[in-house]
């Protein structure tokens, strides 16, 4: 039966560190993250509202900028400009996905590399793959955190990562071949998952494709980190790796309390690196 990576826990530790952290400042003013929402996606507003909590609890400032399903590209790139230029701002994230009418790569570009919490521009990207200090997107920076804290050493361990988003499988790749892992990455077009699988030590499942990941395609002692997050037929969270893959794996994170709460734990990570580095701390 598999360890469960509990990434509950870990958030909270790092929420605590960074609440100390807050604390001690004094003579400056408080770290602030800006969060903008464009549209009424019930998902995306729950997940900035998460976002403004876990901020507030930690004693981080932050600014909701709530703008209709109806803004235009040109208002939004106006509110990036005036939070690009506001010096009491650290960080700004723009919650995705955004209204099809809008140019997400144009906004993304938009953003002051400095103050980019979510590390998508490409300037911060290009930073992460030359192995320099840079904004790590906090989903895959989580990822990172919790094999660091389980103490998996991933030196020559043969990874497989299921998914190729900007978002996640890119740079969650990357970090794991920094850790020197040896990495391949699979997609919509890989014939061949099942067999990749079963040749894998390490499982980062990041596909958006409910219980994808089956039982019967692993080896014993398998190490699984499960990025996916679905509703079921009986509304309970559930991931892209099937439950029961427990029995054969030695490590795996559950969903929900897994990955989920390490990426806000890394947004305020990261907003505290802004921070410290706007400060000069």
């Amino acid at each position: 039966m598999a360890i469960i990576m509990d990434g509950k826990a870990l958030s909270s530790k790092v929420k605590e560190q960074i609440k100390q952290e807050v604390s001690e400042i004094t003579e400056k003013r408080k770290p602030k993250l800006a969060v903008v929402l464009v549209g009424n996606d019930p998902a995306s507003s729950t997940y900035v509202a998460s976002k403004v909590k876990a901020c507030e609890l930690v004693g981080i400032e932050s600014i909701a900028k709530r703008m209709d399903e109806s803004t235009t590209q040109e208002e939004l790139v106006e509110v990036i400009k005036q939070l690009n230029e506001d010096q009491n701002v650290d960080g700004i994230l723009v919650q995705l996905p955004l209204p099809k009418h809008l140019d997400e790569q144009e906004i993304m570009f938009m953003i002051d590399p400095n103050k980019d919490v979510d590390g998508f521009h490409p300037i911060n990207v290009g930073k992460l793959h030359l192995k320099q200090k840079t904004f790590v997107p906090a989903t895959p920076k989580g990822v990172m955190a919790l094999i660091k804290e389980y103490n998996i050493n991933l030196t020559g361990k043969k990874v497989l990562v299921i998914g190729r988003s900007h978002l996640v499988g890119r740079p969650v790749a990357q970090l794991l071949v920094d850790a020197n892992a040896t990495v391949t990455i699979a997609h919509s077009r890989t014939t061949n998952l099942e067999q990749l699988c079963y040749q894998s030590e390490v499982i980062v499942a990041a596909v958006g494709v409910m219980h994808l990941v089956q039982k019967e395609w692993l080896r014993q002692g398998v190490i699984l980190i499960d990025v996916g997050i679905h509703r079921t037929k009986e509304n309970k969270l559930t991931g892209d790796i099937s439950p029961d893959c427990t029995d054969v794996a030695s490590y795996m994170t559950p969903v929900p309390k897994g990955v989920g709460p390490m990426t806000i734990a890394m947004l305020l990570e990261n907003t505290m690196q802004a921070y410290k580095m706007r400060n000069a701390l």
